[in-house]
């Protein structure tokens, strides 16, 4: 035994069935989820044949012509699915990096408050917005971002313009509207899991640095930040994997002819040409495509945080 390596030692690998027999429990209550998936989100691509068909619903899947990928050729080269590729990622790219950093640094002011009451308070205002309909929030922007509206008068109060801007008809502001407008919806309910996340932090850890001298900020920079290290990549990863889906309705309520090279995502694409024009292979491709460039993103995503030795989502 004495010259026995203690590392050629191998530890026994858990056995997954017998985990899963183990936690039968918790295998029954997931399975009405799990039944859920399967019928609303994985049955359904079973459409997704249509983006390979000249699709006519009289004749059904079974009945439409097989086209290869001629729906697909169609698609890019035309220039608006093009444009609308090229919105649907920057307002995606916007509404990420603004409502991240919103999102983490109202989390940790909040952290910071000490009166509790103050902080609950807050808490409820900004994530309120959250609960809203959008039709009702578009119609609060529309009046707010109007060129009569409170925007443009205190900006011509206090000197920066001297005329108002069209905000709602010049396609250059329409991205950062939307950003805007996501932010101010979501901000607060995106702050809920960082708070949660600060809360497990070690309060042992603040102490200790107090003891050392650490300030407001070197506290902020050297413990609260880090111990919501993981939180954030896994929402990093989780959010990479949705750029391919900027929104639908704030786009299709709040845009206009004026500003359709700005406006239109791949969503209001799909809608325009599977309904309306009623060309069902063209707007099944659409949709696939963009599914198809989620998961690779979400994929790359994951990887690359497993490289870099950070938390992972798979």
């Amino acid at each position: 035994m004495s010259g026995q390596s203690t590392g050629s030692v191998k530890k026994p690998k858990k056995n997954f069935f017998r985990t899963l027999s183990r936690q039968w429990q918790l295998v029954v209550m997931s399975i009405p989820m799990l039944i859920y998936i399967l019928i609303f989100n994985y049955s359904p691509m079973w459409g997704w044949i249509t983006a390979f068909q000249d699709y006519k619903p009289k004749k059904g899947i079974t009945g439409s012509a097989f086209v290869g990928l001629k729906n697909f050729k169609w698609l890019f080269g035309r220039d608006d699915f093009i444009n609308s590729i090229r919105n649907t990622l920057g307002m995606s790219i916007i509404n990420l990096v603004l409502g991240t950093v919103a999102a983490v640094v109202l989390a940790v002011l909040l952290n910071e408050v000490a009166r509790t009451m103050f902080k609950r308070t807050v808490q409820t205002v900004t994530y309120l917005p959250h609960f809203l309909s959008m039709v009702i929030v578009v119609g609060m922007a529309q009046n707010i971002f109007a060129s009569n509206g409170p925007i443009n008068q205190l900006l011509m109060n206090i000197g920066l313009i001297k005329q108002p801007l069209f905000f709602l008809g010049e396609g250059k502001f329409f991205w950062w509207l939307v950003g805007i407008i996501n932010v101010w919806k979501e901000v607060g309910w995106n702050t809920i899991i960082y708070i949660a996340a600060m809360t497990s932090i070690d309060p042992s850890l603040y102490e200790a640095a107090s003891i050392d001298g650490a300030g407001r900020w070197a506290k902020i920079r050297y413990i609260t930040l880090p111990g919501i290290k993981s939180t954030f990549v896994i929402l990093l990863i989780m959010n990479i994997g949705h750029l391919m889906e900027a929104g639908f309705e704030i786009q299709y309520l709040l845009g206009s002819s004026l500003v359709m090279d700005w406006s239109q995502t791949i969503d209001i694409f799909v809608l325009k040409y599977g309904i309306s024009k009623q060309q069902y292979g063209v707007a099944t491709a659409a949709g696939m495509f963009k599914s198809i460039v989620a998961i690779i993103l979400l994929f790359a995503a994951n990887t690359i945080a497993k490289r870099m030795d950070e938390a992972t989502l798979i």
